[in-house]
């Protein structure tokens, strides 16, 4: 184990609330962390972020809008089980799709893994075509970040911010 944990923002910014993870990226890449935590928005391009586990990462938290049955903006940290959502699927070549099944179906036919995936997931209220999240989404970002900042002090203690920053 590497210790080694990737927050990937995903998402597209041209559809309101499903833009909610590259959003929360944004702001988590601005605060000081641990080498061991790499934050990033990986948008729609998941063939990119499959080749980036390839890297190493024991622990991928997934930042994105997810249809809970919630009132939009509730936030939630889900944990699925990485066998059950890969098992029978097949990788997909479209390099401008997103969801977790076909990063997690790539990164195995890569010859990867990882060992653990947390979805940090906002209700959407629009996935209409637009840019610009709706306000209860928008309000949820900053709940979103904090959870994210949790988590990986539950993850590893280092790999949040660094001490005395």
């Amino acid at each position: 184990m590497t210790g080694k944990v990737l927050v990937a923002g995903i998402g597209n910014i041209f559809f309101g609330d499903d833009g909610f993870g590259v959003e929360v990226a944004g702001r988590l890449a601005t605060r000081p962390r641990s080498e061991a935590v790499r934050v990033a928005d990986f948008g729609i391009r998941s063939v990119h972020l499959a080749y980036e586990l390839l890297d190493g990462y024991d622990t991928l938290v997934l930042i994105d809008a997810v249809p809970m049955g919630e009132a939009p903006g509730t936030v939630a940290v889900l944990e699925p089980e990485i066998d059950v959502v890969v098992a029978g699927s097949e990788p997909s070549v479209d390099a401008h799709s997103m969801d977790p099944v076909t990063v997690l179906t790539t990164l195995a036919g890569l010859g990867g893994s990882v060992d653990r995936v947390l979805v940090v997931g906002c209700q959407p209220g629009v996935m209409d075509e637009g840019i610009g999240l709706s306000q209860p989404v928008a309000e949820a970002v900053d709940r979103a970040v904090d959870a994210i900042e949790d988590l990986l002090i539950e993850i590893r203690p280092t790999a949040g911010k660094e001490r005395g920053s």
